[in-house]
């Protein structure tokens, strides 16, 4: 007896040739929802972002739908709902009607009414879906609602009601795709769910050994050489890069394809040849650690110089220091740039509290005695004898230890004290006071988190002056943010 479980598996090898390392998702998938196989009611596809989950439902469902070639009537039509494309629960109703209209292709129906509610739907449905009878009796309809859980002002029942439309309509199957399904998301006995999960490196480096991620082959190079660089490369690139950082394959194509230049450079100069690829891992280690190519966006590039020529890429020294230009390969996108004039002020003054004893504040940031601060601790380190038992106890940088916590009032009167100094501004002259604008940027450090707040987590006003507050940023960051503003720290520090 011949058997009534069918796959067309020639459709499925085109489409496992086009999605790599997905043949297992693929199979399944064609499974439950094929007319002739063991198509199902509702079923739940789910993973994290970029893992293949709508491209490979799309592709199966256009395949599917087309795979009938005796009649030309399909045993699959097939409707797709993107959520991220419909403001409101009203607006996905209407779209699924349209969509499912669309598919059908009535012919003298006209428009599509209003549908603002779940039962509105669900007629709806009914009429396009359960009473034609024009399609074969093993036809099957599969209605998509993709990213549907992060749907805008969706009601709590409306997925439960979605998944309930198969009972109302026998010959339909509901897809919902979603990044992590809840025990009881549908409140339905028996979903079955299908996981696409994360690649790995060796199905990232399997993918991008393909067309349309391989480059064209190296100057001075064959093809099988520029190969076979390609495959390290993009293996190095993500242990360095995405397993940390970007774990999505957009994410790593781009930073191949922004760091594959610079990596070949050497070859095009004719340095070193693509078999030295321990040499050229080496000489491009600064581009590994720069995350900036993780970032879309437009970056600025090596200028000319008048003669016509343009600067070389930075390059590597025997001690480690790059003694090239710098500028064309780091981030922009760095507290100095990112804060507001106040907001950086007011993250110095945090730091000098946090790292600076309180006895030390009125010799340093006060003009009594002198008319001028005293810098650098204003001779507070005195210079004491040292016997030779005390000679191994030596007294660690302030700025090397932790931060302790001060008070919020004290940090604002260092601010106050140090911003005429500071800025060299004719607003600031003569007036040096504590407005909106201060506790509007202590706001913004608290929710950066570069200020915490120490006791009483979550309770009180953020401008108790008694509260006690903790800086967030370490020593490297507070240097460039005051370097930013012609500030040098460590002159305002005591050791």
């Amino acid at each position: 007896m011949a058997s009534i479980f069918e796959l067309p598996d020639d459709l499925l090898a085109t489409l496992i040739e086009s999605f790599p390392c997905r043949d297992a998702q693929i199979r399944a998938l064609a499974t439950l929802l094929y007319p002739r196989a063991a198509p199902c009611r509702n079923l739940i596809v789910h993973g994290t972002e970029a893992t293949g989950k709508s491209a490979v439902t799309s592709r199966l469902l256009e395949a599917l739908s087309s795979s009938r070639t005796d009649t030309d009537d399909s045993l699959l039509n097939y409707a797709i709902v993107k959520s991220a494309e419909c403001v409101t629960a009203r607006h996905l109703f209407e779209r699924t009607i349209g969509s499912v209209a669309d598919a059908l292709q009535p012919e003298g129906n006209g428009s599509v009414g209003r549908c603002e509610t779940l039962a509105a739907l669900t007629v709806e449905l009914t009429k396009l879906l359960k009473y034609d009878q024009r399609h074969d009796k093993n036809w099957r309809f599969v209605l998509v609602f993709d990213d549907i859980d992060h749907q805008r002002d969706a009601p709590p029942t409306m997925l439960p009601a979605l998944a309930r439309l198969s009972e109302i309509i026998p010959n339909l199957t509901t897809v919902f795709i979603l990044t992590a399904p809840s025990p009881s998301l549908l409140r339905v006995s028996s979903t079955p769910q299908l996981y696409f999960p994360p690649y790995t490196k060796s199905e990232y480096v399997a993918i991008l050994s393909r067309p349309p991620y391989t480059p064209s082959a190296l100057p001075n190079t064959t093809a099988q050489e520029t190969t076979d660089l390609w495959t390290r490369f993009a293996a190095a690139v993500h242990d360095a890069l995405s397993k940390p950082a970007s774990r999505t394959l957009p994410g790593l194509a781009r930073s191949c394809s922004a760091l594959w230049p610079r990596f070949t450079a050497p070859i095009a100069a004719g340095t070193y040849r693509a078999r030295e690829f321990t040499k050229l891992l080496v000489a491009a280690r600064a581009h590994f650690q720069d995350e900036s190519v993780l970032e879309p966006g437009i970056t600025l590039g090596p200028t000319s110089k008048p003669n016509g020529t343009t600067p070389k890429p930075s390059s590597t020294g025997v001690n480690g220091t790059k003694t090239g230009d710098k500028e064309w390969s780091r981030s922009t996108a760095d507290l100095a740039t990112l804060l507001p004039p106040t907001a950086r002020l007011l993250l110095i003054a945090a730091y000098l509290a946090s790292h600076n004893a309180p006895r030390h504040d009125q010799t340093i940031f006060s003009t009594w005695h002198s008319g001028r601060r005293r810098r650098g601790g204003g001779g507070i380190a005195q210079h004491t004898r040292v016997s030779k038992r005390g000679a191994k106890h030596r007294k660690i940088a302030r700025k090397l230890l932790g931060p302790s916590a001060f008070v919020l009032e004290r940090m604002v009167a260092i601010y106050a004290a140090t911003r005429r100094e500071w800025v060299r501004d004719s607003e600031y002259e003569d007036h040096v006071v504590v407005d909106g604008d201060v506790g509007m940027a202590i706001a913004t450090l608290s929710s950066l988190r570069l200020l915490v707040r120490v006791g009483g987590a979550g309770g009180g006003d953020t401008m108790d002056r008694g509260g006690k507050w903790r800086v967030g940023v370490g020593w490297e960051v507070i240097r460039g943010v005051g370097r930013s503003m012609g500030v040098e720290v460590e002159e305002w520090l005591v050791e």
